[in-house]
């Protein structure tokens, strides 16, 4: 059985690397969709072989992999990473990525060829319920995805003729960063983590930049900045382990043996990773490179805002949940003054004042995709406050918000990328009539708004579990954090919902023109899986979560995970299948002239007022930018977020210098 996991394992990793090759030399458009269609479908049905392996194993498994020669490559592909983010920061002249690049890359390579050596390593890699999770995510919304993108991409090309087509670097650059996804989610070397970490920071720079306007190159900076920022403190996280703690494993760093032994100087390298973890999933003050990631196709807005990029850093901090607790491990009766654990509460406040903030700040937005941003990066706060919190039902919440909010937010990103792409816009207020204009293309929109906010869907029951969570924790805090942010998110969802179910006399249907029959595949497989997810919630809680949960809590709250309140939900998803099953075709539109406060001309859109003139009517959603407008809620959530991380970092600081005064002085 172990063979069977090493060997899916290293597919999953070395299949999407060979295909990015050959797909860098493929410039034929026919050839590349085979390639792109063939190994997608392979690496989704190799991630749903993992969860076989995984339930027939009865759980997962550790593989104790080791080879000298993958880790002297794992180096040398280090250096020439760090070199290649040097050049491109003198290049472009963002000297802050150069200097970032100069200064972890050498400590990284001095690490591992001095002390990392020395340091024993069980197992470099690992399959547990979660990397299951993770890669299920990554394989099956990633390889959509990259199908999706070929659709998509030669529209982009046909709407861009004038720029050299560079679709096969794109493609090279997607499965890479599919590959990197899959070593980031399995590796518990933390060495080798690390360096699929940096992998993905790069990519994803590219992937930004595709366009390489101006404002492209500039929000790639952003992002790969930092993202080398976080990477800095990955680095220092291993180094502290590395030469205190002997262990440069995850489950080392999550054992209770360490914990043990290290008492609350262990939250200092949690807080390092924490932190790498909190710049990967765009937490404020970080958010901005998200938001910047706009400027690139569609596809890489899915990649890096739904399936991938952000859930590795949010994957990162689920991991380390049972260690962020608000009471380190064995200190739960001592001085709460001295022995809390400042990194669970850096990232627990982190997380929930960017969920309010940003949730907020979406009310403001009538361009979709930044709509969809900042809903992102709300929700990826919420996961993050859970992670923080560090309880069983909190990390349950999380987990579940990870899943639903993966699918969901693909599916409305892709829906969005098509609609531009037919009506040449992607303002809210322009999608009036979504209905009649792109009828399938609309329901698809819908079912991904409803699967953000709506019962039955999964994450209004993650949010739910997050609420009972929070209140668990007793912190009113936090619980005020969820309330308001949980009505803003209604309120922006909404107000997008109407527009998209009016139905406007005299528009013309632009799924005439064409849509392409890979962004029909994934659109329709995306919103199936987003209703067959509600269906599966009870087993994948009780057979995939739950015993992920036991390995690090001994006592877990049943109460909020009961089979009761998990079959309520099912119910609800079955009734609502039956109804539309039920009326589907038996219903006709019927569109009548509309009274205007006045005569309608004919054109449901202009009437004649009391003075016999035709004026126009609008009808436009208040998106109340006085109150919640971007520079005023950032400028807010900025400022709130650097206090706390600086606080940390003050506090780190201070128990670093009495961790070396009582080395030296020979107290360890």
């Amino acid at each position: 059985m172990d063979t069977m996991f090493f060997g899916t394992l290293a597919f999953l990793i070395l299949f999407p690397t060979v295909i990015a090759l050959i797909l860098l030399a493929v410039k034929n458009d026919a050839a590349r969709g085979g390639i792109v269609k063939v190994a997608s479908v392979l690496i989704a049905l190799g991630s749903v072989f993992l969860a076989v392996v995984y339930f027939m194993n009865g759980g997962g498994t550790t593989i104790a992999f080791d080879s000298e020669v993958v880790s002297y490559a794992m180096m040398i592909i280090e250096i020439l990473l760090g070199l290649i983010i040097i050049v491109l920061g003198i290049k472009y002249r963002h000297y802050w990525a150069s200097v970032l690049a100069a200064i972890q890359t050498p400590l990284m390579i001095w690490f591992e060829l001095t002390k990392g050596h020395s340091v024993e390593v069980s197992y470099n890699l690992y399959v547990d319920g979660l990397s299951v999770i993770m890669a299920l995510i990554i394989g099956v919304i990633g390889s959509l995805i990259t199908v999706y993108a070929l659709g998509y991409m030669k529209d982009y090309q046909h709407h861009n003729a004038d720029k050299p087509d560079r679709r096969p670097f794109f493609f090279f650059i997607m499965f890479v960063f599919l590959a990197a996804m899959f070593g980031i989610v399995t590796a518990n070397n933390l060495v080798w983590m690390f360096f699929f970490w940096e992998i993905t920071s790069l990519t994803s720079f590219f992937l930004i930049g595709y366009s390489k306007t101006e404002e492209a190159i500039k929000n790639s900076f952003r992002a790969l900045i930092m993202n080398l920022g976080g990477g800095l403190g990955f680095v220092l996280a291993i180094l502290f382990l590395g030469n205190f703690c002997e262990t440069v494993e995850l489950s080392g760093l999550l054992s209770g043996g360490v914990a043990g032994t290290w008492g609350y100087y262990l939250t200092i390298p949690v807080a390092l990773l924490a932190f790498a973890g909190i710049t990967k999933a765009a937490q404020m003050p970080f958010s901005s490179w998200l938001l910047g990631a706009m400027v690139a196709p569609t596809p890489v807005s899915a990649l890096l805002h739904s399936s991938t990029m952000v859930k590795a850093g949010v994957f990162l901090i689920i991991k380390l949940a049972p260690v962020m607790g608000v009471w380190v491990p064995g200190y739960e009766q001592s001085y709460s003054a001295l022995y809390y654990n400042y990194a669970g509460i850096m990232v627990m406040l982190v997380g929930g004042i960017t969920f309010l903030i940003a949730s907020l700040i979406a009310i403001s937005q009538s361009n979709a995709k930044r709509v969809l941003a900042y809903s992102t990066v709300a929700n990826l706060g919420l996961i993050v406050c859970c992670g923080g919190i560090g309880t069983a039902a909190a990390v349950w919440a999380g987990i579940m918000l990870i899943i639903f909010h993966a699918i969901a937010k693909s599916l409305l990103f892709l829906s969005v990328g098509t609609t531009e792409h037919r009506i040449g816009s992607r303002d809210i207020e322009d999608m009036d009539g979504l209905f009649v204009r792109l009828p399938n293309v609309a329901k698809f929109m819908i079912v991904g708004i409803c699967g953000m906010f709506i019962a039955p869907f999964g994450m209004l029951i993650s949010k739910w579990a997050a609420m009972v969570s929070f209140i668990d924790s007793g912190n009113p805090f936090l619980i005020l954090l969820l309330v308001f942010g949980s009505a803003a998110t209604l309120f922006f969802w909404t107000k997008w919902l109407g527009k998209l179910t009016a139905v406007v006399a005299g528009k013309d249907n632009h799924e005439s023109l064409g849509i392409s029959g890979e962004e029909k595949m994934v659109l329709g497989t995306l919103t199936g899986l987003t209703v067959a997810m509600c269906l599966f919630f009870p087993i994948l809680s009780s057979h995939v979560v739950v015993p992920y949960l036991s390995t690090f809590f001994s006592d877990l709250e049943t109460s909020m995970l009961s089979s009761g309140n998990l079959a309520i939900m099912v119910f609800m998803v079955a009734t609502l299948i039956l109804l539309v099953a039920f009326f589907y075709g038996k219903t006709n539109k019927k569109i009548v002239p509309i009274y205007l406060s006045g005569e309608n001309v004919g054109d449901d859109i202009s009437f004649r007022n009391s003075f016999k003139k035709n004026q126009a009517s609008q009808l436009k959603n208040w998106y109340m930018d006085a109150y919640f407008g971007e520079k005023k809620m950032n400028r807010i959530g900025i400022l709130s977020t650097v206090i706390i991380i600086a606080m940390v970092a003050l506090w780190i600081g201070v128990m670093a210098g009495i961790l070396i005064h009582f080395i030296q002085g020979g107290a360890f």
